[in-house]
């Protein structure tokens, strides 16, 4: 049977052929036949383009390579080194200032400041619990996690009243912190009422004793749910973000309040990144065609997923949004979900869904651009199901790319791709991820190439330590991976791309956003720091589940990122310079234990996440340390570690021996901490026939040939061997 379909110039993969015309070509008023003709023009004119990109930057990173070992041994003159950027074009020149020109945005991306989700579109479930993660119950993430510590109340198999009261207390005083009473505090009030203030506006007032109370700023009080006379919800809103007072005296839970307040309900995940990258293990055209179908009944509302807890069946659905009667006697309506962004893949690998006229393989990440726009024109277009954006755009986050040249390369492919599907200029924004040195140096032009429609760009990642890696290999030995947060170059890309991102007029019309928080249950450990984020001027921050939404929220209302960026903007930018200071070991020497521990770690996190992406196809995922803490793992994660063993082989910190010894030690650590687990395929005792074991190792011993040190193109050919029960090694 024939796997492609020849239209349009293209040879297209049955699978992916069969869905976009049942179910995507019907939003569009073109043939088959025009689509993927029109589709084929835009590979004809740009995919030269892309590989010669591709190419320019292994010779960028050959002649850095080349420079380093030439200067090994002398001391580092950071002025020679901006200069030899400059002179091969690493570093471009920087041109005047600017202001970005996006226009329709959506308000949850310009204007508002909250946690941001990022989940893997192939996960139905996942995808839809993300995209409802916009409110989310304070009393649940409490109660259920360490911010209220269990040796003070035990969170026991039914409710413990001990520990509710505790989850009561602590609302309390962020409700007085948050939405504060003139006098008092709202643990003393034994009820709520709404009062006619004239011209049908209603003011909330605060039983307090004998005192009726109103709020310090009655302006807060938005709306409710229920009667003027015994309101069952209370809405207000502080920093931009809502927060539901849900009110029952006959539940459970209302009855032990004076208040009767069954629960606090915030308004969390402002944004949702459904991702196709990192954290998805898409290797062939099912994969992909999954994803899609996925991304698209998102766009189109209809998304569902059954999946069985506790013996019954759990049907997931997306959230309708919510309606109010508002403070001035008028229906007020609010976004139930939150505003979905797609993540798609950067310019490096290819993908076999899609063969060009000479049967080569496509970029993957043309065809993402493609589709996951062609799956949202009905939002686009204003006629679908359960609205996403409310100005026509689709935000799509672009990963990956190396410099100006390369945004501008998207910027070519998003204004083709509007011109094919008939939408306004700049109908698709774009979030410039940096996670790489050379587009950290040269942010400003990144920006201006994409100035119309650009939309978020981030600091703060740690993934960006795999590209510094890469970068460095040959100047020595880095540092243990702890203490290269601590570096300089690290600091000034934080405080850099804020800088930047200000300077060039992201507030009140993009994100800047900040890293992922890795510990999924340290919350209390998460509400200490990652205030942190709002407080450096980010509008946004990766959080990795629902609940930990719900708990970065409090941050938000805790700092005014507003005021906080009036302060950072009188800042002067940080020298490019900066960024340039290499986190080496240098002359310093590091004793044995640490240099296995070190490396035991980074091997247990390697081991951990690839056993689960080649045997099972799971692109993201908790994964035990070598202490047993579970930390969020995807493949920038594994690009950071792999090439960290790869850089002290290099140089000798360990030998390939004692990687070797400790791989297999660590295998059959992994093996037993995932014994659990029902799908799971231990790698041991015959590692020479575990893909994922052996795929592990090439990462290791074959990082640093690996283009920019990226994982994909040796994951993706063990996984499909893996799929199709071929557990032969690949080649």
């Amino acid at each position: 049977m024939k796997s492609h379909v020849d239209i349009g110039g293209l040879g297209v993969s049955e699978p992916l052929y069969s869905f976009v015309n049942r179910h995507l070509l019907p939003y569009t008023d073109l043939s088959a036949s025009a689509l993927w003709s029109g589709f084929h023009t835009i590979i004809r004119d740009l995919a030269s383009r892309n590989q010669s990109l591709l190419e320019k930057r292994q010779q960028l990173q050959t002649a850095i390579d080349q420079w380093h070992r030439s200067n090994r041994g002398r001391e580092f003159d950071i002025k020679a080194y901006r200069a030899f950027l400059e002179e091969i074009g690493y570093l471009v020149p920087e041109g005047p200032d600017f202001t970005i020109g996006v226009s329709h945005v959506d308000e949850e991306i310009a204007t508002l400041a909250g946690p941001q989700l990022v989940v893997p579109v192939t996960n139905a479930r996942f995808a839809i619990n993300a995209a409802n993660a916009r409110w989310g119950s304070l009393y649940d993430a409490l109660y259920g996690t360490d911010i209220i510590p269990q040796e003070d109340a035990h969170a026991t198999r039914g409710y413990n009243p001990e520990r509710g009261g505790k989850v009561m207390a602590y609302a309390s005083n962020f409700l007085d912190r948050a939405i504060p009473l003139a006098k008092g505090s709202h643990r003393e009030v034994s009820n709520y009422r709404l009062t006619a203030e004239g011209r049908g506006r209603l003011s909330l007032q605060a039983i307090c004793g004998e005192q009726a109370v109103p709020l310090r700023d009655p302006s807060q009080f938005c709306g409710y749910l229920g009667s003027s006379e015994s309101p069952t919800t209370l809405l207000f809103v502080h920093h931009g973000l809502h927060i539901e007072i849900q009110i029952d005296r006959s539940h459970p839970v209302g009855r032990r309040s004076h208040a009767g307040i069954r629960d606090v309900v915030l308004e969390a995940a402002l944004t949702v990144i459904q991702d196709l990258e990192d954290a998805v293990a898409t290797v062939d055209a099912s994969d992909k065609v999954n994803a899609y179908r996925n991304w698209a009944r998102l766009m189109d509302g209809t998304l569902e997923a059954r999946f069985s807890r506790d013996g019954e069946v759990v049907h997931r659905r997306l959230n309708p949004d919510r309606v109010y009667l508002g403070a001035d006697g008028n229906a007020l309506t609010l976004k139930g979900r939150s505003l979905m962004m797609v993540r798609n893949v950067g310019h490096l690998t290819t993908t076999d869904c899609v063969l060009d006229q000479n049967g080569c393989e496509v970029p993957e990440g043309f065809v993402d651009a493609f589709i996951t726009t062609l799956g949202a024109l009905p939002n686009l277009k204003g006629h679908g199901g359960l609205e996403n954006g409310r100005h026509g755009s689709l935000y799509i986050v672009k990963p990956k790319m190396h410099g100006p040249e390369e945004v501008a390369l998207a910027e070519s492919l998003f204004a083709r791709i509007e011109i094919l599907f008939g939408l306004p200029v700049n109908s698709l924004k774009i979030g410039v991820m940096d996670e790489e040195r050379r587009t950290s140096a040269n942010l400003k032009e990144c920006i201006r190439a994409v100035k119309d429609r650009i939309v978020f760009i981030n600091t703060g990642f740690l993934d960006r330590t795999g590209d510094e890696i890469h970068t460095d290999m040959e100047a020595g030995a880095v540092l243990p991976k702890e203490a290269i947060k601590a570096e300089p170059w690290l600091d000034a890309y934080e405080r850099r791309n804020v800088a930047i991102g200000l300077a060039c007029g992201f507030h009140g019309r993009a994100q800047i956003g900040k890293g992922m928080w890795p510990q999924p249950v340290a919350m209390a450990q998460m509400l200490a720091s990652k205030q942190a984020h709002p407080t450096a001027g980010a509008s946004c921050a990766w959080v990795p589940s629902p609940v930990a939404a719900v708990v970065h929220a409090l941050h938000y209302h805790a700092v005014d990122v507003g005021a906080a960026r009036n302060t950072l903007m009188s800042h002067p930018v940080p020298a490019v310079e900066e960024l340039f200071r290499m986190p080496l070991l240098g002359n310093d020497t590091l004793d044995p234990e640490t240099i296995e521990r070190e490396l035991v770690n980074n091997l247990q996190g390697i081991l951990g996440y690839v056993v689960r992406w080649i045997d099972q196809g799971i692109g993201c995922s908790t994964v035990p340390d070598i202490n047993d803490v579970g930390l969020m793992e995807d493949r920038a994660t594994l690009r950071i570690s792999s090439q960290h063993v790869a850089n002290w082989l290099h140089h000798g910190i360990c030998s390939e021996a004692q990687v070797r010894t400790a791989l297999n030690r660590v295998a059959a650590i992994v093996d037993r901490q995932n014994a659990g687990e029902p799908h799971y395929r231990p790698m041991t005792p015959n590692l020479t026939n575990s893909l994922a074991f052996q795929a592990a190792t090439d990462l290791v011993f074959k990082g640093r040939e690996q283009p920019n040190g990226y994982t994909e193109l040796i994951l993706q050919p063990a996984r499909r061997l893996a799929k199709t029960g071929d557990r032969a090694r690949p080649d």
